[in-house]
């Protein structure tokens, strides 16, 4: 264990931050709940969003930027909308020395102000879809911050779409949300659960949301991304018409989707361990990182060189390889470094090393001097990159068997409340509560359900709160 890392088992939370400082993640700003993302930690971020955003203009979206700045009457067009994020506005009520006759609001997300211009640029069939998406910054009030999983101020990526019909827009809904789940497994290595939010869960202003769940370290549940049907309830309040085949005005039918940098703060917590940070290769900004042994300078020197010559043939692969030569510093030092920092692979090379043909390779994922295997010099690049390839599939499944085996069944809601104390985890239960029934459960476990699964197990059993019976299941957890 890293000896400024607090164990995880000891104290998750202090753990996490921890990590995020170690590794050079984030920093605190001069405004409370807001944060510094330093190089290493946007590093992420950046890799996040360029995968992402390919994946948006494979599915025909395009990238466009609208204000920061909304005018306060737009949020109280949509009553629910204003009502649901009212806390959480920062308002601006002067501005050039003077008064402002209308407040603004600082964004806290785009749908008002986007509608605001659908309604100007929509006006025949001809001009739909019209698949929008944003990568921004938003804030939001937040009482209790953390860094990346809840700040004042956070980086995102909102989605806009406007449809012909609910149809359309109901299978948008659906493939954003598959778009999220692909990313997440294929690119973060969390394995999640889609679903559907409960009425009381639901986006302000939506129809119906969608989410994925993840489980963090702890048991704990992650809210990972959300796609949202919002039906025509903006383009009522914006008035976004257009003229259909049979020259009839109807309303568009719309949806909005997003991840944020929480994302990061996923990735520490699904993976990291006592050591620090444990990236997945295709996350990773360093995905291997060489260090030269040598005592003697003609040592140095000769190693130096197969070190570099290594390097090249993997950034032909399009490997992210490092070559940590600085002076002054030991082998040990470097290689806490890069283990706090969750580089996949590390090289050793040394002079016997040299004199043998091979390297001394360390996954990140399994520390430990007993892990340590060979890697032969010739053709190294393609074992590397099949290194990698291991790694990025061994850290999903490790992901996915600790969430399978911290997810529980239970019956009864008395059950349930001494069960999670003692034992975090997912619990999937029948369910049929209300609104009330979810307040009751908050109040009385701070858990909430987190989803309705899209896919929903056989049968029929009895609500675990309220003994109806009923054909839903459900996850229930404590959540970030």
């Amino acid at each position: 264990m890293a000896k400024n890392i607090t164990s995880p088992e000891k104290d998750f939370s202090r753990w996490y931050l921890d990590v995020i400082r170690e590794a050079e993640l984030s920093d605190s700003a001069p405004v409370r709940g807001c944060m510094v993302i330093r190089p290493y930690g946007y590093s992420i971020w950046e890799i996040m969003k360029n995968d992402l955003d390919n994946r948006f203009k494979e599915t025909g979206h395009s990238n466009a930027y609208f204000p920061l700045l909304i005018p306060e009457s737009f949020l109280k067009k949509e009553a629910e909308h204003v009502e649901g994020f009212s806390p959480e506005l920062a308002i601006v009520t002067h501005a050039g020395g003077k008064k402002l006759e209308e407040p603004l609001v600082v964004r806290p997300t785009s749908e008002t102000i986007i509608n605001h211009m659908f309604s100007k640029w929509i006006n025949s069939y001809r001009d739909l879809p019209m698949l929008l998406n944003q990568w921004a910054n938003v804030v939001r009030w937040e009482l209790r911050p953390r860094p990346f999983l809840r700040t004042t101020e956070f980086l995102w990526q909102e989605g806009h779409t406007a449809h012909a019909t609910q149809e359309d827009a109901q299978e948008e809904t659906n493939r954003m949300l598959q778009v999220y789940t692909d990313f997440m497994a294929d690119i973060a290595a969390i394995p999640v659960i889609p679903g559907r939010k409960t009425e009381k869960e639901k986006f302000a202003g939506a129809v119906s949301t969608y989410t994925i769940e993840s489980m963090m370290g702890n048991g704990w549940a992650l809210q990972g991304g959300t796609s949202h049907y919002l039906g025509t309830n903006f383009a009522k309040a914006f008035e976004t018409r257009y003229l259909d085949a049979n020259n009839q005005r109807k309303f568009v039918h719309q949806t909005s989707w997003g991840v944020t940098t929480r994302l990061v703060g996923a990735v520490i917590m699904v993976h990291g361990d006592e050591h620090g940070l444990k990236l997945p290769p295709k996350l990773a900004p360093i995905q291997v990182v060489i260090v030269p042994i040598g005592r003697k300078e003609e040592e140095k020197i000769a190693v130096s060189e197969v070190a570099h010559k290594m390097a090249e043939e993997m950034k032909e692969l399009g490997i992210r390889v490092l070559v940590d030569e600085r002076d002054g510093m030991s082998p040990g030092f470097k290689f806490n470094h890069w283990e706090v920092r969750g580089v996949p692979l590390r090289l050793e090379i040394g002079p016997r090393d040299l004199a043998e043909g091979h390297v001394l390779a360390s996954q990140r994922n399994k520390p430990g001097r007993e892990n340590k295997f060979t890697i032969p010099m010739e053709g190294i690049a393609q074992a590397v990159n099949n290194s990698l390839t291991d790694i990025q599939n061994e850290m999903l499944e490790a992901a996915l068997q600790f969430r399978n085996s911290h997810t529980y069944e239970v019956d009864s809601y008395e059950d349930f409340k001494k069960l999670l104390p003692k034992q975090p985890g997912f619990y999937k239960v029948w369910w049929d509560g209300n609104s009330d029934d979810e307040t009751k459960l908050q109040e009385e476990t701070k858990a909430t359900v987190r989803c309705l699964p899209l896919e929903q197990r056989d049968g029929t059993g009895n609500c675990f709160m309220t003994g109806r019976p009923t054909s839903t299941t459900a996850i229930i957890a404590r959540a970030y």
